[in-house]
């Protein structure tokens, strides 16, 4: 195993104190993106950033966008032949509410059980905070980092990106690099670190079914008029088998299987699928019954209900025969399903199911194509040794059930790899009340950030 460095461990060592200050600094700015009223905040928390990445070196613009601006920073005086590396993070943050449920403000960063509770500790203000202050760390102890280092900061990712793929795509000169590394994700398990080789993508869709012109008494119309809310519970079990299959004509027509290697790393991981079936609540687990719970999670696609509206859901009776009927329905998608096909073989399902009596349309409302890394070259070397140096044991590869299609994008417009090396834990409540961080893992986060970046200087 590659022992850390020990000037690099002392230099972090004193100033952890001074770091989580930063980090604490950076985490009371509420840049709330999805809320006019913090618009201000959001854009204090780009001239945060600005300040610190220009303190320690960097040349930062704070480019405005049609919405939130992104931060660009540059350090580009590596010796002749080092790699560029992106940097990309976000540094807006979800709403807080509701409010009632933290323990301690969402705003005010406490430290309880060795977590750091706050409103963007792991999505992703600490995560993206790391990546400063280990560039920090090798420029005061080093003089120079080893590679040239492109910082890219977004304050729109909890509303969708948006303005980020265009961005991208007008200074992709400017982006040129050889790889792209991204802390905006979870290790397996506390003490386990992670490299991150797949994510589910999606394509999202509303169902809406009308019959009558109105909602209309049940017991004087019911029988003769088609009810909206039957024919949409019928249109929905159409999209499944009892084995939990998804039974739309062609919807795994596209699928690529994951590699035996893949499956067998993931069927070695410590998962506990009866502990897991008592965290979420549930009688039984579901879906499809040969393969594990993680192969479920991480590379099967699946057709969700996410919501369902119609008739009268009010307190007590009311015999009403309603006149429409609404379902939200998401597909998450694995290599190599494309959203648009899924549309198309969505609404033929649908047209072929529907029952006579009502009108059915099917709206796709956003979907985000499925990635999948080959954890092949440099990048990905650099990152298994940085990764044990910093936490001890080697990382295992895992996947995730979410979408985040920044780095198709990425992939996309650079031509380069994309590296998810997240310090983050299940169960960090990182869209919910009491969202926390580990201390530990920001700690090693930092160092095994800084070890990366030294190995893919040493390695070019």
């Amino acid at each position: 195993m590659t022992a850390f460095p020990a000037d690099l461990e002392a230099c972090f060592a004193a100033r952890d104190a001074q770091f989580l200050d930063d980090l604490f600094a950076f985490l009371r700015i509420p840049s709330v993106s999805a809320r006019s009223e913090h618009n201000v905040d959001t854009q204090r928390a780009a001239a945060w950033l600005h300040e610190r990445l220009a303190r320690i070196g960097f040349a930062v613009e704070t480019i405005p966008t049609a919405g939130h601006p992104v931060v660009l920073a540059e350090w580009r005086k590596a010796p002749a032949g080092a790699p560029t590396i992106v940097v990309y993070g976000h540094y807006d943050v979800q709403p807080p509410e509701p409010l009632d449920l933290w323990t301690s403000p969402a705003f005010e960063p406490t430290i309880r059980d060795g977590k750091l509770f706050a409103r963007g500790s792991v999505d992703d203000k600490g995560q993206l905070f790391a990546h400063v202050a280990a560039l920090e760390t090798l420029l005061e102890v080093r003089g120079a980092l080893p590679v040239n280092v492109i910082v890219l900061a977004e304050g729109e990712e909890e509303i969708g990106s948006e303005h980020l793929a265009p961005f991208i795509e007008a200074h992709k000169a400017r982006l040129a690099c050889d790889g792209v590394v991204i802390s905006d994700s979870s290790m397996f398990a506390p003490g386990i670190p992670s490299i991150l080789s797949s994510l589910r993508g999606l394509a999202y869709f509303e169902i809406n079914v009308r019959g009558p012109a109105s909602d209309l008494h049940s017991g004087s119309y019911g029988g003769a008029v088609v009810n909206p809310a039957m024919a949409l519970a019928r249109i929905l079990a159409t999209m499944h088998d009892a084995d939990g299959h998804v039974v739309i004509p062609g919807f795994y027509d596209a699928v690529r299987a994951f590699p035996p290697n893949v499956i067998a790393g993931m069927r070695k991981l410590p998962f506990d699928e009866e502990h897991f079936r008592q965290e979420v609540g549930a009688t039984a687990l579901g879906g499809e019954p040969q393969f594990t719970v993680l192969e479920k999670l991480w590379t099967r696609p699946t057709c969700e209900v996410n919501g369902m509206l119609s008739g009268y859901t009010g307190e007590g009776a009311k015999t009403v025969l309603p006149g429409v009927s609404m379902a939200k329905v998401s597909c998450r998608l694995v290599p190599d399903q494309d959203p648009a096909e899924i549309e198309r073989l969505m609404k033929a399902h649908v047209a072929s199911v529907a029952p006579k009596g009502v009108t059915v349309t099917v709206t796709h409302l956003h979907g985000g194509k499925p990635w999948r890394a080959d954890l092949e070259g440099p990048l990905f070397e650099a990152a298994k040794v940085a990764l044990e140096s910093a936490f001890g044991r080697a990382p295992e590869v895992t996947g995730e059930g979410g979408s985040i299609p920044v780095v198709g994008d990425f992939e996309r417009i650079l031509g380069v790899p994309v590296l998810l090396m997240g310090f983050g834990l299940p169960g960090e409540n990182a869209h919910a009340p009491d969202e926390w961080i580990s201390v530990d893992n920001f700690r090693r986060g930092m160092r095994a950030i800084a070890a990366l970046f030294e190995q893919l200087g040493a390695a070019k």
